[in-house]
């Protein structure tokens, strides 16, 4: 369902219905919205006059010079009424939901990278780069609390900055979380070989088995029912939650007897890791604000922001949620909770077991997982492979709700198409998910092990993987634009979940995702992805606001 469905509700009237399909009676496979050129011409403010005309909704067509904050939020049941996915997820899963897109794998094997490029100091820049994630959020939940049917916070790009930009954001975020997927089943497969390797069990020659298995299993829990997909989401979240509040209580014990480490071997680092102690000096001493240089400090914003990414997930699920006015305003919320224990936590308890100064680079450029240290140093002669069982469940996570969010993003975007080959896509299966959007999403993701079999496509591969989190940036800042002009329109209403300061924080956002991308280029190995993340900004970005740009011209002309 497009955002143009619903964008005439003012003063709490009900829209009128643009589909003749009514969820109740999809016998197996229900057909999306009949008038999709409709709704896709109703989004398109340059041509609002015309939408009227050829949407078919009911509710007249909104005053140009309306004041913002005269609209009043309309019930959730009027909203639904051509929302055909299940509202299966409950507050519980939500909520895991949300604390599993805030832990990602980076945090437990690349914190180690972050701590030695910028010393302590980097508990301040995963604090600063937290706060401005929790604007975005804050910006997508007051959005999706306005329209808490949408099944993806890009229909507000649509909006309100028009179809072209649309378009743009729609494919691009899709392909990204497609070329997310096609790394995360690698990640998969590397980690489940490394775990059975602490077990002198190599698994590496089934690489493509493991992927194909673990792709299928995530694949069919997708495809079952989206409590099914809530339910893995919360024992996946529950098992990363488990080995860090256990790391951060090691860690407060140790400090607390006054722990003394002897030297030992580290699984993943090179060398032999010094003996030491638990304590806060450990902290302090030598301490530098920048002791790498101010060069290194600026990069580690760009690395920290994209432990973050995907951090907007939870947004994706609301269409899909029970009761997601009171349940998306408190997970979007804690979000600030999540990152001081989760990450600044983890990260002081990790540095007072570990001097930071003790984090070298392998010779490969690797770094050792500051949990395996820390749980070595206690003496947990496993800690690799619990660590590496943890970071399964993490990667697998992360690779369950990038199918997650694919299908929902395919099934918008197949909905929103005027080719009726796409419109096939666009569909709802009878237990109420995108099946074949999940499915088609699902067969792209499956080329990885294909490609990562031929050098050249590999090399190439990881150029647009890496040029897919520049390209990111750009939808971000896209979103911080859309919810400042819905704020200054007719849509706005001022009873619902609201960003605070909007004009300053809206902007301190933005400006704070352009300078993330400008630091992109101040190394060799980002400078490329930098440079393709613009190319495709320009290129894809250009074609889509053209093209709206002479159909909606062919269309006014039509109709004058």
């Amino acid at each position: 369902m497009t955002f143009s469905e619903h964008s005439d509700i003012t003063g709490g009237q009900t829209p009128g219905a643009t589909s003749g399909v009514t969820p109740s009676t999809t016998p197996d496979i229900t057909p999306a919205a009949e008038s999709r050129d409709a709704s896709r011409f109703a989004s398109v403010a340059s041509v609002s006059s015309v939408s009227s005309k050829t949407s078919g909704t009911s509710a007249a067509p909104r005053r140009p010079g309306a004041a913002p904050g005269r609209a009043t939020a309309a019930s959730v049941e009027s909203l639904d009424k051509n929302n055909q996915m299940e509202r299966g997820l409950t507050n519980r899963h939500v909520q895991f939901i949300a604390i599993g897109g805030t832990i990602g794998t980076g945090l437990f094997l690349g914190s180690g990278k972050s701590i030695a490029l910028t010393g302590p100091s980097i508990i301040l820049v995963y604090i600063a780069v937290g706060a401005i994630m929790f604007l975005l959020m804050r910006a997508i939940g007051e959005m999706m609390y306005r329209d808490p049917s949408q099944h993806t916070f890009i229909n507000f790009i649509d909006r309100y900055l028009g179809r072209g930009w649309g378009k743009f954001a729609g494919w691009s975020y899709w392909i990204v979380l497609v070329l997310i997927g096609m790394t995360e089943i690698t990640a998969v497969s590397t980690y489940f070989v490394t775990f059975f390797r602490t077990f002198g069990i190599e698994l590496g020659a089934w690489k493509w088995l493991i992927e194909l298995c673990f792709l299928a299993a995530l694949t069919t829990i997708n495809l079952i029912a989206v409590k099914a997909f809530g339910e893995a989401e919360f024992w996946f979240s529950m098992i990363k939650i488990t080995l860090i509040v256990a790391m951060i209580v090691t860690a407060i014990v140790m400090m607390v007897v006054g722990y003394h480490y002897p030297a030992v071997h580290i699984a993943g680092s090179d060398g032999v890791s010094p003996a030491g102690h638990a304590g806060f000096d450990n902290l302090w001493n030598g301490f530098s604000f920048a002791p790498n240089g101010w060069m290194a400090f600026l990069m580690s914003f760009q690395m920290v922001f994209f432990a973050y990414e995907m951090i907007e997930f939870v947004g994706v699920t609301v269409s899909e949620t029970q009761n997601p006015r009171k349940v998306l305003p408190k997970a979007i919320n804690e979000i600030i909770v999540r990152v001081l224990i989760f990450y600044v936590g983890a990260l002081v308890a990790i540095m007072v077991i570990v001097p930071w100064r003790s984090f070298k680079p392998n010779a490969d450029g690797s770094f050792a997982s500051p949990f395996i240290m820390v749980f070595r140093y206690a003496g947990l002669d496993w800690a690799a492979a619990l660590v590496f069982f943890v970071v399964i469940t993490a990667a697998s996570s992360a690779l369950n709700s990038l199918l997650y969010s694919a299908g929902r993003h395919l099934y918008q975007l197949a909905v929103d198409s005027p080719s009726p080959q796409l419109n096939k896509l666009g569909v709802v299966s009878s237990r109420r998910v995108p099946a074949r959007a999940i499915l088609v999403s699902a067969a792209l993701i499956l080329l990885s092990p294909i490609i990562n079999a031929f050098p050249k496509m590999s090399s190439a591969f990881v150029l647009f993987a890496s040029a897919s989190s520049a390209v990111i940036i750009f939808i971000y800042i896209l979103t911080m634009i859309a919810h400042e002009r819905y704020r200054r329109s007719p849509d706005f209403i001022a009873d619902g979940f609201l960003m605070p300061a909007y004009r300053f924080t809206d902007a301190l956002a933005i400006v704070f995702f352009v300078f993330v991308y400008v630091t992109l280029f101040l190394a060799a190995d980002t400078r490329g992805p930098a440079v393709a993340g613009l190319v495709w900004l320009l290129v894809f970005g250009g074609y889509c606001l053209l093209h709206e740009r002479y159909q909606n011209r062919d269309l006014e002309q039509a109709l004058q």
